[in-house]
């Protein structure tokens, strides 16, 4: 008995954990439970292929192609479902039409040359459209289409050499997939959408500002630690940076889902995709300087009083400015309008850069202890070449809000 009741009190926490996890992983984001209900009314819709008997009677077993086609094309986002329902759709078609053209050359030849011929023709176009996926234009945006392709080809033309209606079951089949993949699609465009360029977009913004907010923050902790010999508090500024570090691969398949979405009322047709990769790439490069600069808030520091005045107001106005920048770029990203701020702040960086690389260069350090001043100028340095780099972010942000004819302000 007691036994039984400590098994039945474990079960029951953890169904109270597993339900809290789930509570926890809706509150994160509400879009999650929206995308279950539709994909639930998606298969509810495409299961009438056996609830209705006429549906029933007309395709048959066919129909479950259609709930196979929504569990499989059904993704989060409007990018990733457009992508694999129009891939899915298209391999269908092509591989079916491909299958029917094979199983006619086959039926050319009589006795053991049919299965012969089946099988060279069945080997060559399998191979070659395997090599296919292996090129990065296909792959990026096709691999799920090419790999459909395979699929359907080799089930109609091997299943055709036993059964005369290959025809007719590849019509059938046909049919209920490219009813499945509109169900799909038409559900996940008209339902609370969510729009995988919208998050790109948002992504690229919120690594500028995660930039920006570290070296806001920066300036003042270092110098504080040079100073006083103990830190604020509040040190989320100092990690925000990091997942922009591993976050080249994400950015890649967005942008890659978001070129399927083009009926998206801001970007449209041909948006620029290429470029929000070019401002991510520079501030990736951008992260891995700051990641230089975080290591040197935990050496233990002693640097000379005068050495440090005169290197910290340079320091603290490019910390500043470059980190405004960065912000500004983040703010114009979101709304979609061009930035004249952005300008102020880069050359207000560059007046400091000049500053701080005069401090260094001044002879008076000549004759002081190195291994005193190397981390704090070594510091300098590394802020003075984060100001070309902002630069670049810039110039990448101006074509980018060029090519996709951002807002332009007064």
């Amino acid at each position: 008995m007691g036994m039984a009741q400590g098994l039945a009190l474990k079960l029951w926490a953890m169904a109270v954990e597993f339900a809290n996890k789930m509570k926890k992983l809706g509150q994160d984001d509400p879009r999650r439970i929206i995308h279950s209900l539709k994909v639930g009314v998606a298969i509810t819709l495409v299961s009438l292929f056996y609830y209705v008997r006429q549906l029933f009677d007309r395709f048959g077993e066919n129909g479950i192609w259609a709930v196979l086609t929504v569990v499989l094309v059904f993704e989060f986002s409007v990018g990733a479902t457009l992508g694999k329902g129009l891939n899915r759709m298209l391999a269908t078609l092509s591989a079916g039409a491909v299958a029917v053209g094979v199983d006619q050359v086959a039926t050319l030849f009589d006795g053991t040359g049919q299965p012969i011929v089946l099988g060279i023709l069945v080997f060559i176009i399998s191979a070659t459209v395997t090599f296919m996926r292996f090129f990065p234009a296909l792959k990026a945006r096709y691999d799920y289409g090419l790999m459909i392709f395979i699929l359907t080809f080799c089930l109609v033309s091997v299943s055709s050499y036993q059964d005369d209606e290959v025809l007719e079951i590849a019509y059938e089949r046909l049919y209920t997939i490219i009813i499945g993949s509109f169900i799909a699609i038409i559900i996940c465009i008209c339902v609370c959408p969510v729009w995988i360029g919208e998050t790109l977009q948002n992504q690229i913004a919120n690594n500028l500002e995660k930039l920006g907010n570290f070296l806001e923050g920066f300036g003042r902790e270092y110098f504080r630690l040079l100073e006083e010999g103990h830190s604020t508090d509040d040190k989320s500024f100092l990690h925000g940076y990091k997942s922009v570090l591993t976050s080249k691969d994400k950015e890649e398949t967005m942008a890659n889902l978001a070129r399927w979405e083009l009926w998206h009322y801001r970007f449209g047709f041909r948006h620029p995709w290429n470029r929000y990769l070019k401002v991510g790439t520079l501030t990736r490069q951008c992260a891995y300087r700051l990641e230089d600069l975080n290591g040197y808030l935990k050496c233990s520091l002693q640097t000379p009083t005068e050495f440090r005045r005169e290197i910290q107001e340079p320091c603290i106005q490019i910390c500043s400015e470059s980190g405004k920048a960065l912000k500004e770029l983040a703010s114009a990203i979101k709304k979609m309008r061009r930035s004249t701020l952005v300008n102020y702040h880069i050359h207000s960086s560059k007046l400091a850069a000049k500053n701080l690389q005069s401090a260094l260069n001044n002879s008076l350090w000549e004759n002081a202890n190195l291994r005193e001043i190397l981390p704090t100028a070594a510091v300098g340095l590394v802020l003075i070449d984060i100001v070309p780099c902002t630069e670049k972010i810039v110039e990448a942000f101006q074509e980018l809000a060029s090519r996709a004819r951002f807002e332009r302000m007064d």
